[in-house]
């Protein structure tokens, strides 16, 4: 049997744009994606502390050392610049090997969104 577990989890960034021109997706300063494992074109799930919206799309990469955490196309009308994210990554495997799986947790600066 496989099961869905966390991949990974960035907790507590704060967003830095919204822009709803874009062709979608979420960016995220590279450094956070290296730092929790999420590859360009990953399925991010995306969990806003500030009004309790659940929604997903996929990565790609922002300038490094940036902070940057831009939601785009039409996701930017579920957030708002300030707003506290937790991103979120899932992986499909066996039971057992699910049991020994550690996934990578990234606490970044709450001001800056930069790694601690």
């Amino acid at each position: 049997m496989q099961i869905h577990v966390v991949k990974s989890k960035i907790h507590r960034v704060k967003v830095t744009g919204a822009d709803l021109n874009y062709i979608g997706s979420i960016t995220i300063d590279e450094d956070l994606m290296d730092a929790a494992n999420i590859i360009e074109g990953e399925k991010v799930q995306i969990v806003n502390n500030n009004n309790g919206e659940r929604l997903e799309t996929y990565a790609i990469p922002g300038p490094r050392k940036s902070g940057e955490i831009t939601l785009n196309g039409a996701a930017a009308r579920r957030v708002a610049p300030g707003d506290i994210l937790i991103l979120i990554t899932y992986a499909i495997m066996d039971i057992e090997e699910a049991k020994a799986f550690k996934p990578a947790l990234v606490f970044p600066d709450e001001a800056t969104n930069l790694l601690r």
